[in-house]
């Protein structure tokens, strides 16, 4: 079931320069993938329910776990320069 399609057109409408010998190979790509498409289209689908992943998919769940978090003060401790609960940074932006 050929596909016929102008590429000269659709290269025009995208602004495309091509020459002779692109528009002669991307009609016959394009045709290719049109004809696939065609044949994918007329398989008989009636009764088949749509998916959208060829093999059936679960989500795997997990219990949350509470991670042990750093204490601030040792963290706060190894800062080259702190101000109460901050770190302090050079300023690396004028104003």
């Amino acid at each position: 079931m050929p596909v016929e399609i102008d590429i000269a057109k659709v290269a025009r409408l995208a602004r495309l320069s091509l020459t002779d010998e692109q528009l002669e190979r991307y009609r016959v790509q394009c045709e290719v993938v049109l004809e696939h498409a065609a044949r994918v289209q007329a398989l008989p689908t009636e009764g088949v329910a749509p998916t959208s992943h060829p093999l059936p998919r679960t989500n795997v769940f997990r219990e949350d776990e509470v991670a042990e978090c750093l204490d601030r003060e040792e963290v706060l401790a190894a800062a080259p320069d702190r101000d109460g609960d901050y770190f302090l940074v050079p300023r690396i932006l004028d104003e």
